[in-house]
């Protein structure tokens, strides 16, 4: 895993990530990455995910539960 402080790292996909979020090993999914929703979220309630051209939104409801929306 890559520990250099820069403001972006490439995961092993080469798809370009902050350098705060880092994958989670677990041994009950040993081949899928898992994040922690406070590294991938911070101090906001909503962020952006692109795939395939269009622009996807995950957010955190009042209960806690997480919603993606196109």
């Amino acid at each position: 895993m890559n520990t250099t402080k820069s403001q972006h790292d490439h995961d092993r996909t080469g798809s370009l990530q902050p350098s705060s979020v880092r994958a989670i090993e677990t041994s009950f999914a040993p081949n899928m990455p898992v994040f922690d929703s406070a590294q991938l979220f911070g101090a906001a309630n909503e962020i952006g995910i692109m795939h395939q051209g269009s622009l996807y939104r995950l957010k955190i409801t009042r209960q806690g539960k997480l919603i993606l929306n196109k």
